[in-house]
């Protein structure tokens, strides 16, 4: 069911759960933005929707109504 922008979510796997059934995992961000992964600290540039970070594999998913906020990114885990 889609919530619009108010669905929330219990952690980062319910974002990236969200984003996979809407399909927009794969899709790119208005603006790529760079962000510290939540797992190793490391910065990348998140590109797309759900996007791994290169250094550890822990996946990051943001929604596209909170796409514009590093702080919006989600950590879901290492390789989920």
């Amino acid at each position: 069911m889609h919530e619009g922008c108010s669905g929330s979510f219990e952690d980062g796997r319910g974002v990236v759960d969200k984003i996979r059934m809407m399909g927009f995992a794969s899709q790119p961000l208005p603006m790529p933005m760079d962000v510290d992964c939540r797992d190793c600290g490391e910065t990348f540039s998140m590109e797309l929707f759900e996007t791994a970070c290169p250094a550890c594999g822990s996946v990051h998913g943001v929604t596209p109504c909170h796409a514009f906020d590093p702080a919006n990114v989600a950590s879901a885990g290492k390789g989920y």
